[in-house]
């Protein structure tokens, strides 16, 4: 398959950093959906089999774009060498109304085969970099960062968090594995804020390690603990203000991530609190999609009696 795929679309995905063979794996099996009871039967009868043309990505709206190479991969994978791919913006640029953003030019059968495809990856990851952005901005010049969390669709995950750093956002965690939070379930499993910190850190003494708590008392104690990095959980602006003061007393070894409650409207007063970072689930489990859409630009008929098809 990756013989088939134009090299700068390859160059593209590593250069944003994305993982070709998870790429290929996750627009194989959305490729599949579409295809399982065999070709495109709209496009077969409305096609004529040797039609070549161009489409266009055009956003409809303004927003920043993230998931182009993606997007690109979709048209080389089902083109298999047929279809050319052209990228005229790059991921994380602010895009506005009718900015051509990917061009594909090919057998128009392969184009409208991977169109939906290419537009539910591009919308999606375009979405939530947008939202990123927004929230961003939003508590830009505060000295926080906003930070995603694990909140993520099945599958969509490194994509989803790579279109969270398109928009300016910081990741967290990737995995279960790479990085220890404690919970409050945990806490009370355990029994105690400085007991669950033990336990953990003598576990996996390599890893990042972040404990959440619920109250001024626990962060205090997540403090003397030994934490470094406290999870400061549907805390209100005075308690977050607290907790800072608390953290500030350390010499700049803790950092507080606000978490829980969070939405555009307080996010500017959460930030002016002090805190390090604010979590925000919403990035990837609640982003609208941004409105792009493909257009066919031209598409000429094997004979050219037939003429042009707008």
């Amino acid at each position: 398959m990756r013989d088939s795929i134009d090299p700068a679309i390859l160059s593209a995905l590593d250069t944003a950093g994305l993982d070709v063979a998870l790429i290929a794996d996750l627009v194989d099996r959305a490729l599949a959906e579409d295809l399982a009871d065999g070709p495109d039967v709209t496009t077969a009868a409305t096609v004529a089999a040797g039609q070549v043309g161009v489409v266009e990505a055009v956003p409809r709206e303004a927003g920043v774009v993230a998931g182009l190479p993606v997007a690109g991969y979709v048209f080389a994978a089902v083109g298999q060498g047929r279809v050319r791919v052209e990228l005229s913006a790059v991921d994380g640029d602010i895009v506005r109304p009718g900015q051509v953003l990917l061009s594909a030019s090919g057998p128009v059968r392969d184009l409208l085969t991977a169109e939906r495809t290419a537009l539910n990856l591009l919308t999606h990851l375009s979405g939530v970099a947008t939202l990123t952005r927004i929230w961003t901005d939003t508590i830009r010049g505060s000295g926080a960062r906003i930070r995603d969390t694990r909140k993520t669709l099945p599958g969509l995950r490194a994509l989803q968090k790579y279109a969270v750093r398109c928009g300016g956002g910081l990741n967290h965690r990737m995995s279960l594995s790479d990085a220890a939070l404690i919970k409050d379930n945990h806490i009370a499993a355990a029994g105690s804020v400085t007991k669950a910190f033990e336990l953990v850190r003598a576990a996996a003494p390599q890893l990042p390690l972040e404990i959440e708590v619920d109250t001024v008392a626990q962060c205090e104690e997540a403090i003397g603990a030994g934490a470094e990095l406290i999870l400061l959980d549907n805390m209100n602006l005075a308690d977050l203000r607290s907790c800072v003061a608390l953290a500030a007393g350390t010499g700049g070894r803790v950092k507080l991530e606000a978490s829980g409650g969070l939405n555009l409207q307080v996010a500017a007063a959460v930030a002016g609190t002090g805190v390090d970072y604010l979590a925000v689930g919403a990035l990837t489990h609640s982003a609208p999609v941004l409105d792009i859409g493909l257009d066919l630009k031209a598409g000429w008929r094997p004979d050219a009696t037939a003429g042009a098809e707008g």
